[in-house]
């Protein structure tokens, strides 16, 4: 699988985990030089996962909380602790 974003692949790895129709990839697969952490809104501090979203930014370009991981997973998603997932203006295919 690659996430694709603005032309470039920024994730690729044969070992993501699809999880509701959303690809998660392992971190050492993600370009985490283009991710710069967003900041947390009331709902994300609620999420009983402990939700993270990034902003996917190089240059002047952004696209903001299109990549988001899970800190602090319940049970029911620690398949996908500290993954990376994308959407938005990121493609995934």
């Amino acid at each position: 699988m690659k996430a694709l974003w603005n032309g470039q692949v920024i994730a690729q790895s044969d070992q993501t985990i699809e999880v509701d129709g959303y690809h998660y990839f392992p971190r050492n697969s993600v370009r985490m030089e283009l991710l710069r952490l967003a900041q947390k809104s009331q709902s994300d501090r609620a999420c009983p996962h402990g939700v993270q979203f990034y902003d996917v930014a190089e240059g002047a370009a952004c696209s903001e909380r299109a990549a988001w991981s899970y800190e602090a997973p319940r049970p029911s998603m620690m398949q996908v602790d500290h993954y990376i997932g994308f959407w938005g203006d990121v493609t995934v295919q």
